[in-house]
């Protein structure tokens, strides 16, 4: 009989530990997640400020060099498909990357026209829009080493047991795809500053 009893109390505190080791590891997670969750919400922040400022930016090329349709458009097309991408870390990232390429182009375009590049139109959202694309890097970096902290949380002993049965999925890292992508486009277009101190896009 006292055997008995001794086994139905280690099975209550085996029971009670392995609760409470679920509740920890629940807790930890949760943690990681809403990291993870805050530092893609900065990233959607600033991308929602370069959308923005891109209306603007084509509308001023446009005053200038109105017959560079096909860059122009590509940004505007761009930009469309950014604003309507499904809202999945891979989906947004492949869809401002292409925004990212077509507004690399607009500027290489921009390129022949003095008369623009002299603008304080111009120059004020050539600006911001190297801010912004500062703050963007920024906020991946930020994003992409909160993923890499949740899914270390997520895949080790003892949360890799249970991560799955209480639904803590791996997270995504915010990658570019194209290596050429990876070349920040210079925004900068002063005559009198060396490209390696141009501001550039991630």
């Amino acid at each position: 009989m006292e055997t008995v009893r001794w086994i139905i109390v280690a099975a209550v505190v085996v029971a009670m530990l392995l609760v409470l080791l679920a509740i920890v590891t629940y807790n930890r997670l949760t943690r990681r997640r809403n990291e993870v969750r805050n530092a893609w919400s900065q990233i959607d922040v600033q991308l929602h400020r370069r959308h923005e400022l891109i209306p603007n930016l084509v509308a001023t090329v446009r005053g200038y060099a109105g017959h560079e349709r096909a860059a122009v458009a590509a940004v505007v097309r761009a930009r469309e498909r950014a604003l309507s991408s499904a809202t999945d870390v891979p989906s947004r990232a492949a869809a401002e990357n292409q925004l990212t390429s077509a507004l690399r182009s607009l500027f290489a375009v921009v390129e022949a026209y003095p008369d623009l590049k002299a603008t304080q139109n111009f120059a004020s959202l050539q600006e911001e829009v190297a801010s912004t694309e500062n703050r963007i890097a920024f906020a991946r970096q930020h994003y992409n080493d909160a993923t890499m902290e949740y899914n270390t949380a997520r895949d080790s002993l003892p949360a890799i047991l249970v991560a799955d049965a209480l639904g803590f999925g791996r997270a995504d890292h915010l990658l570019l795809d194209d290596p050429a992508a990876q070349e920040a486009p210079a925004i900068d277009f002063s005559d009198d500053m060396s490209r390696g101190d141009r501001p550039q896009l991630p």
